[in-house]
C-alpha cells in the first residue's frame, strides 16, 4: 500500500519547483521531491505540496539536497565615472548595427571633430545626380536620403580615407540598397566592394539632449563641393512640415547636402540633412536621428530587393510643398 502511495505521491510532485525541495531516492527505484520538514532516526516527514508523507528510513537510499544558486554577476566600477556612484558591467557591451553613446560625448571644437570623423562623411553618385551620406559601422553600411537614390539603382560612393595625414579620395562602385522609406526621406545602402577596407564611422546622438540655440554644423557636398563644413544654431526641434517634425538650423543647407549628417557639437549625428526653403537663407531643415534609429532597428520592415525595385512597397507621390528637397544637382 505505501508503495503504491509512493508511487502516485511521485507523478503529483514531479511538477513541483520549490528552490528549496530535496530529492528522497527510494529502495524500488523510485523518487520523492520535496521539502523535508522533519529527520528521525527511523522516518522522515516530507511536504509534498498538497500532503505530508511519513517514509520508513529503511525505505530510503539517498537524500539529495538542492543546488546552491550561482552569484549574480558581478559588477565593477568604471574608473572613468569615478565619484559618480556608477557601476558599470564587467565586461562592455559591443555595439550593434550603429554606436550611440550612452551619454552625450564631450563638446570639442568644429575643426577637431572635421578631423576626427570627416572621414566617414561619404559622397552618393547616380547617373541622375549627387547627394550625401555618412557610414554607420565599419562595414560599410551607410546613411542617405531616398531621394538621392530614387529610381536609381546605379550607385557609386566617393570616400576619403586619410592615410599618412592626407585625404585620399577612392570611389566603390559596388553598392547595394538595404532599405529605404520614401515616406521618411531615408535610404540604407552598403559599400560591397571586394577591396573595401574596414570603414571608420560615426556615431549617433540624441535630438533630445540639445536646447534650442545650442551649435550644430553639417558636413556634405553642396552644389558637388565636396567636403563642406557648415556651421549654425539648431532653430528649433519641432518644426512641423508636410505631417512630419524637422530639425531647423541655421547651418546652410543647399542641394547636395541631402542625405549628409548634422552634427552636434560632440561629433554625434542628430539629424539627416534634406531640405531648406527655397526663398530664404539660413533655413534648412535635417530629419530627426530618432526616425533615423527607428528606420535602423526596423529595416528588415524596409527591405529593398535588386530583383524588383516595386518591393515592398508601392509608393504614392507626396502633396506638393512651398519648399523642395536639397535636391540633387
Amino acid at each position: 500500500m505505501l508503495r503504491k502511495f509512493l508511487f502516485v505521491s511521485t507523478l503529483f510532485v514531479c511538477a513541483l519547483q520549490s528552490a528549496s525541495a530535496e530529492t528522497i531516492q527510494l529502495k524500488d527505484k523510485a523518487a520523492i521531491t520535496g521539502k523535508i520538514l522533519a529527520e528521525k532516526r527511523d522516518q522522515v516527514a516530507v511536504d509534498v505540496g498538497y500532503t505530508v508523507l511519513v517514509i520508513p528510513r529503511n525505505q530510503i537510499l539517498k537524500i539529495s539536497k538542492p543546488e546552491a544558486p550561482e552569484p549574480a554577476a558581478k559588477t565593477v566600477p568604471n574608473p572613468k565615472a569615478a565619484g559618480d556612484g556608477e557601476t558599470k558591467p564587467a565586461v562592455a557591451a559591443r555595439p550593434g548595427f550603429y554606436s550611440a553613446p550612452n551619454k552625450p560625448l564631450p563638446q570639442r571644437t568644429v575643426r577637431d571633430l572635421v578631423i576626427q570623423i570627416g572621414e566617414a562623411v561619404v559622397q552618393v553618385r547616380t547617373p541622375g545626380g549627387l547627394g550625401s551620406g555618412f557610414i554607420i559601422n565599419e562595414d560599410g553600411f551607410l546613411m542617405t536620403n531616398f531621394h538621392v537614390i530614387e529610381g536609381e539603382t546605379q550607385i557609386s560612393v566617393e570616400v576619403y580615407h586619410q592615410t599618412g595625414g592626407e585625404l585620399l579620395r577612392k570611389s566603390y562602385k559596388q553598392v547595394r540598397i538595404i532599405a529605404m522609406n520614401k515616406f521618411e526621406d531615408l535610404a540604407l545602402l552598403r559599400i560591397e566592394d571586394k577591396d573595401a577596407p574596414k570603414f571608420k564611422y560615426v556615431e549617433l546622438g540624441s535630438a533630445d539632449a540639445l536646447s534650442v540655440g545650442e551649435r550644430v554644423f553639417a558636413i556634405g557636398s553642396p552644389l558637388g563641393l565636396e567636403r563642406t563644413v557648415t556651421e549654425g544654431i539648431l532653430s528649433t526641434k519641432t518644426r512641423q512640415l508636410g505631417g512630419e517634425l524637422y530639425l531647423q538650423t541655421t547651418a546652410q543647407i543647399n542641394p547636395g547636402n541631402s542625405g549628409g549628417p548634422l552634427f552636434n557639437m560632440g561629433g554625434e549625428v542628430i539629424g539627416v540633412t534634406n531640405m531648406k526653403i527655397t526663398f530664404g537663407e539660413g533655413l534648412g531643415f535635417a530629419i530627426p536621428i530618432g526616425s533615423v534609429t527607428f528606420f535602423l532597428d526596423h529595416r528588415d520592415a524596409f527591405a529593398y530587393s535588386n530583383d524588383n525595385p516595386s518591393n515592398p512597397y508601392r509608393y504614392l507621390e507626396p502633396p506638393s510643398r512651398t519648399h523642395h528637397p536639397a535636391a540633387d544637382e
